[in-house]
């Protein structure tokens, strides 16, 4: 039986766009800020979509980048 993905402790600081939200394999999202930072939980090789939302009012999302979880800086 192989053993679990390893789980990693990481951060994403907003410095560029109004809001940006990182969106994960398993479907759930987080919003940042700009000038904030969050701290989260991801697994080793997971992809992480980082859009950008310019008009929190419209639906509209702007992919900005996919990163994998080791490209995030570490919390």
């Amino acid at each position: 039986m192989p053993s679990s993905p390893q789980k990693l402790r990481k951060q994403y600081v907003n410095t560029e766009y109004p809001n940006v939200v990182l969106r994960f394999e398993d479907g759930h999202e987080i919003v940042v800020k700009r000038g904030v930072g969050k701290t989260f939980d991801i697994f080793a090789g997971e992809t992480v979509r980082v859009l950008a939302v310019f008009d929190p009012d419209a639906r509209e999302r702007e992919l900005v980048m996919t990163k994998k979880a080791e490209e995030f800086d570490n919390a």
